[in-house]
């Protein structure tokens, strides 16, 4: 009962910073994708201190040494939504790859689009891998690193799914790095769970994988080994 109690407090608090920071957003238009991005996260920010302080949701990384001063591609285990919010601090400023229909959710997608997302449409694969790449490249340039989630969606931890080619083919395409990420968060916080459970979410960074002369499909092999070999144990 008391880990319901306050899983509703963090959710109410949850939609209304949601909803104020939406509109926060909309007005950082005039501002540089920089500023917006400063600005904005510090809605990602609160909710994971939310999470911390109301649910007991903590976390501790392991490898932060790894990660390249140079922007790269990130590929990373989805199990939660906690990874959305928290990677904005843990990681240098860096946009998402997503499916455009995001953007148009209420409220959510309003603060989601001043965030200089790569946002494709995944009703035709050639067209998602065009825009991947011209906006891909486009992020790179400007110093932004890049979230991808191989697996394409959340899935619940011990599910196993394919890892999806798509972030390591934009990976070689640009000839930038690779940054595996490992984590447990659906442990604590499952997909489209109402109840979060208190404990310390692990997250566990690799070392950087280069992609020259490596073909999307070995790099994706590559980057699933490691993330499924490095899966954190639940230890709470």
């Amino acid at each position: 009962m008391f880990i319901l109690a306050r899983s509703l407090v963090f959710e109410l608090l949850r939609a209304s910073l949601t909803i104020v920071f939406s509109f926060i957003a909309i007005l950082t238009f005039p501002l540089s994708p920089i500023k917006r991005y400063r600005v904005i996260t510090l809605w990602s920010h609160c909710i994971t201190l939310l999470a911390e302080y109301i649910c007991g949701i903590k976390y501790d990384v392991k490898g932060l040494e790894n990660i390249p001063s140079d922007p790269c591609v990130i590929l990373s285990k989805h199990q939660s939504a906690w990874e959305t919010f928290a990677f904005q601090a843990i990681f240098p400023p860096q946009v998402w790859v997503l499916k455009s229909s995001l953007l148009l959710v209420p409220f959510f997608g309003w603060g989601l689009a001043m965030m200089n997302p790569i946002a494709i449409d995944r009703s035709s694969k050639s067209k998602a891998l065009k825009q991947m790449l011209i906006q891909g490249k486009n992020r790179i340039q400007n110093g932004w690193y890049i979230i991808v989630f191989p697996e394409g969606t959340r899935t619940s931890p011990h599910k196993k799914v394919k890892y999806q080619v798509g972030g390591a083919w934009l990976s070689a395409k640009l000839q930038s790095a690779i940054l595996p990420v490992a984590h447990n968060a659906g442990e604590y916080w499952p997909k489209n769970a109402l109840l979060k459970k208190p404990g310390t979410i692990n997250v566990v960074i690799g070392k950087p994988i280069e992609t020259v002369n490596k073909s999307p499909e070995a790099l994706i092999k590559q980057v699933e080994t490691w993330i499924e070999t490095n899966m954190p144990k639940t230890s709470d």
